[in-house]
């Protein structure tokens, strides 16, 4: 299997690498070898490798900076999505997309479903929903998954941000009232390779999946088992998402509902507190 992977200095990107490896010839591609915001090279790069799977681990992460950065939100999570798109439809290609749980208002008291309606609160996740819809309208094979509060031992998360503010402050104040699941890049990584796996024997329906951990926390909840895990001993105050004031408004609710990816492959990823144990033995 010849598997052309973007985003490969990213955190889901990095852990893709790893274990994308045992399934064929991979092409990892970072912003030099790939860049999204230059349309016209990404048709050229697709059709100079002629993959079998593409596997899009790029995009624009800053959820508060692209409130004043839509341009740039949108060219990386929507057009370049829809070029990657119409390449993989014209190599009868399979595209592997990231997208989120921001593409929802928040608004459900229950897990979402991926048939719930989607209504994103801020940029990011509008730039998110149009490059699914790229990908859908392009009529290409494909294979989306719904992630959430996505961390791992490098790139820029909440978990690496906690321990360094830990070391750094004298008292940490985080949201309390925003609910989800933190999911590692790792078990993300795994769960696509498992997936992409069962392509030589035809089991892989595509469509959209949410992809996220068991259980679930606030983002107080996961910066005190961070904290805890760790040995630090730093004051943590609880406060509301009004209180914190960040530039993009963020969904009270996150959970994602995983019956649909449990049921067609086999995957139920671990609790999320299982998932941080092994990221942090990771962080020396």
């Amino acid at each position: 299997m010849r598997i052309l992977l973007t985003g490969r200095t990213g955190q889901v990107g990095s852990a893709l690498e790893r274990t994308l490896a045992p399934l064929g010839d991979v092409v990892s591609l970072d912003r030099a070898g790939l860049d999204l915001f230059d349309l016209k090279s990404i048709g050229k790069a697709i059709e100079k490798e002629k993959p079998e799977v593409i596997v899009n681990a790029a995009a624009y992460t800053a959820v508060d900076r692209a409130e004043t950065e839509r341009e740039a939100a949108f060219a990386v999570n929507a057009a370049a999505v829809g070029v990657l798109a119409e390449a993989a439809k014209k190599l009868d290609a399979l595209l592997v997309h990231f997208s989120t749980d921001y593409v929802f208002d928040g608004n459900k008291p229950a897990p979402y479903l991926e048939s719930d309606a989607p209504n994103p609160l801020n940029v990011y996740g509008q730039s998110k929903l149009e490059g699914e819809r790229a990908v859908t309208a392009s009529g290409c094979r494909h294979l989306i998954f719904r992630t959430s509060w996505v961390y791992g031992p490098r790139g820029r998360n909440f978990l690496l941000s906690i321990l360094a503010a830990a070391r750094e402050k004298p008292e940490l104040r985080v949201v309390d009232d925003q609910r989800g699941a933190p999911t590692s890049s790792q078990a993300i990584a795994r769960a696509v390779a498992f997936v992409l796996s069962n392509l030589s024997s035809g089991k892989v329906p595509g469509g959209v999946y949410h992809l996220s951990a068991a259980g679930q926390t606030t983002w107080h909840g996961f910066a005190r088992e961070i904290l805890e895990r760790k040995g630090l001993e730093v004051p943590l105050v609880p406060i509301s998402s009004a209180e914190f004031a960040a530039a993009a408004r963020r969904p009270r609710n996150s959970m994602l509902d995983n019956a649909n990816i449990s049921g067609t492959f086999g995957i139920t990823l671990p609790d999320w507190r299982e998932d941080l144990a092994a990221v942090l033995s990771a962080i020396h």
